[in-house]
């Protein structure tokens, strides 16, 4: 049996304002999330630039699904998206 994969995968570095901001959002929502800290790791962060396109932190995967950082985190949030798309059931592209 292999392990499954948090729903919520949150790749941050240690000194990451967006990423306490997404850290206590998620937390008010009262949503599990994996932190995996890439600050010194060279190869975890080039491959984070490679799968997102981009170089900022945090990256926040939900689902497996890259759906950007903090701003969209919180974006999904105000538009109502965030728990359906955690729970499974969201359609539609992030913003």
């Amino acid at each position: 049996m292999t392990a499954q994969s948090p729903v919520v995968q949150m790749y941050t570095t240690t000194i990451c304002a967006y990423c306490i901001r997404a850290k206590m959002l998620l937390g008010k929502r009262h949503i599990p999330y994996q932190e995996i800290n890439i600050g010194g790791d060279h190869d975890k962060r080039a491959w984070l630039v490679q799968v997102t396109g981009r170089k900022t932190v945090p990256q926040i995967f939900i689902h497996g699904r890259s759906i950007g950082g903090f701003e969209e985190l919180a974006a999904l949030d105000r538009a109502g998206q965030l728990m359906p798309m955690v729970q499974g059931n969201a359609s539609g592209s992030p913003p």
